[in-house]
């Protein structure tokens, strides 16, 4: 028997979601894996529509053969995600991704990758060794709480912009339960973009009533994609796109600078090595279109790519992620190249938060991405190998020697991956 989409969430995102997914895989089709792979994506435990279980379903359903966790301050969803991933037969990969401060370097008040804060840059911890993922959570849990502290000021901060026309939100009673916060998780300026949207919704109405509203008493643009969208009355996903637009065109009036909560930049590489994981500098790049609808028009740091890609590479960055779909073609040959350069590690990912994205980057099916293949097989031995022993893992002294050359490290991890999933 087939389900609907929006029942399967429900079965996967509840009390008993593993036991679902087993009943599932047992009777809904699955189709062919092919060699599509994705190690960013999201859960309910930062901000998404899937928990680890359902991440790890529809990421399956997608056709991928390995999936990645990839939550805000977070990995506290790492066990459900790998005893998920066992039981679909997918290799999964778990990281966590954070926000951290380029202020007492060159690079102080730059723009980075954060559209919201100049300075300030999001970066990512890929493979991180399954024994080690409470400790990373633990580990984060006082910054998780200053979040709330800046979170609470900036709900009053979307009070004060909009009681005018009738619409407020609590933080305790609206934004905390969008979230998985009671569980270790983190909440994120989304979830109080997801809480506007949803009061925005029940004051100011839907569909045409909704973009009237935005148009008339806000007198706010709406691209024309998004205004689509919200006109839409059958529309499943509306809440997210409202979101999507929120982040986009409104956040800039109640955002509020993150301070006591950043990591200072060394400070976060020392923990990544730390804890055995792969650090990671994200890159953006200009946006002209956003692919996600959350992101305006606006310069990141491709004007001086060169000097910062240098410069991460000597305070101790592993690698650059980047995500194919995003970029124009010469924008990944530059950063590309500049990871060959410096040799720096290139990993891969679609970063996953809403139910229109899909989980298979196409753009990453051309030829010119094949290492990015390679890549998430030899993330996924680290992360095995690491666990097992920490002088296993893919930069560690012994590794190193064995393999001096990136890239034939790169492929020797390869190799290991794929035979300890039986895919070579």
């Amino acid at each position: 028997m087939s389900h609907s989409r929006d029942a399967i969430l429900e079965m996967l995102n509840g009390e008993h979601a593993l036991e679902n997914l087993r009943h599932l895989i047992e009777t809904e089709p699955a189709p062919a894996a092919g060699r599509d792979v994705n190690n960013h994506i999201h859960t309910t435990y930062s901000f998404s529509p899937y928990s680890p279980t359902a991440a790890v379903w529809f990421a399956r359903q997608a056709g991928l053969c390995t999936c990645g966790l990839m939550d805000h301050d977070t990995i506290a969803g790492a066990e459900e995600f790998l005893a998920a991933a066992e039981a679909a037969g997918m290799a999964a990969t778990m990281g966590m991704e954070f926000r951290v401060s380029f202020a007492n370097t060159p690079f102080a008040g730059k723009m980075f990758n954060n559209p919201d804060q100049p300075g300030v840059m999001y970066v990512t911890l890929h493979g991180v060794p399954h024994n080690r993922a409470a400790e990373l959570t633990r580990a984060m849990a006082p910054y998780r709480e200053m979040r709330n502290v800046r979170n609470r000021r900036m709900v009053d901060a979307v009070n004060g912009m909009m009681a005018r026309y009738g619409i407020a939100i609590d933080f305790d009673r609206d934004v905390l339960p969008l979230s998985n916060y009671s569980r270790g998780g983190a909440v994120t300026e989304r979830h109080l973009s997801r809480a506007l949207a949803n009061r925005m919704i029940e004051v100011a109405g839907s569909g045409a009533a909704l973009v009237r509203f935005i148009h008339e008493d806000l007198k706010l643009p709406i691209p024309a994609r998004i205004e689509g969208y919200l006109l839409d009355e059958d529309n499943p996903y509306r809440e997210y796109d409202l979101l999507g637009w929120i982040k986009s065109e409104l956040i800039s009036r109640f955002y509020i600078d993150a301070t006591d909560e950043l990591f200072d930049v060394r400070d976060a590489l020392k923990l990544s090595e730390q804890i055995g994981a792969i650090s990671a500098m994200a890159y953006l790049g200009d946006v002209g279109d956003s692919v996600t609808g959350d992101k305006r028009a606006q310069k990141f740091e491709d004007d001086y790519l060169d000097e910062l890609i240098e410069y991460v590479a000597q305070l101790g960055f592993r690698a650059v992620t980047y995500m194919p779909s995003r970029n124009t073609r010469a924008q990944l040959v530059r950063v590309r190249a500049l990871c060959e350069k410096h040799g720096l590690f290139q990993i891969s990912g679609e970063d996953i938060n809403s139910p229109r994205q899909s989980f298979v980057c196409e753009a990453q099916r051309d030829p010119e991405f094949a290492n990015l293949y390679d890549a998430t097989w030899a993330l996924i031995a680290h992360e095995w190998r690491a666990t097992e022993d920490p002088a296993g893992g893919f930069f560690s002294a012994e590794s190193v020697e064995k393999w001096p050359d990136l890239n034939e490290r790169v492929r020797a991890f390869r190799d290991w991956g794929l035979a300890r999933f039986g895919r070579k």
